[in-house]
Formats: C-alpha cells, structure tokens, sequence
C-alpha cells in the first residue's frame, strides 16, 4: 500500500521538456565538450577505419565520442528541465 502512494506522488513530479532552440544549443555545446575530451583523453584516435574523418580521429572514435555527446546532453537537458532552467 506504501509503495503504490510513493509510486504515485513521484509519478506526478516528472518534468518533460519539448524542442526547443535552447535545448538543442545545449546538445551541441555537450557534444562539442565531448568532442575535446574525446580528441586528448583517447590514447590512439587516428586508428581504425577511415583515418583522419574529423579532428584528427577515426571514424570509430568520432561515432564513440558522439554518443556519449548524446548521453551527456541528454542528461544535462533533463537536468536543467528538472531544476527549472530550460
């Protein structure tokens, strides 16, 4: 019986965000922040297929830094969507 109040008050405290200009500028500067990690963190970006496609890195290390550029941004989007900002 707890649990179905504790589901029920939290289910009415989800904050979605819809598109906007701001929220995609926020995904770029993710993933442009990721992408300068990505160019001094990864030890070997020149290897793999296709050399030197962007920045210097592979084609693999390019598909690997956007996705975490997704995954930070997704994050930060819902955070700021849930603190009030976006």
């Amino acid at each position: 019986m707890i649990y179905s109040e504790l589901i029920a008050a939290t289910a009415n405290t989800v904050t979605t965000v819809s598109w906007s200009p701001k929220t995609a500028i926020v995904m770029i500067i993710c993933n442009i922040v990721m992408f300068a990690v990505g160019k001094f963190v990864i030890q070997k970006p020149n290897v793999g297929p296709a050399p030197n496609t962007f920045l210097g890195m592979s084609l693999a290390a390019l598909i690997g830094t956007a996705c975490l550029g997704h995954i930070v941004g997704a994050g930060v989007i819902l955070g700021l969507a849930n603190v009030g900002t976006l």
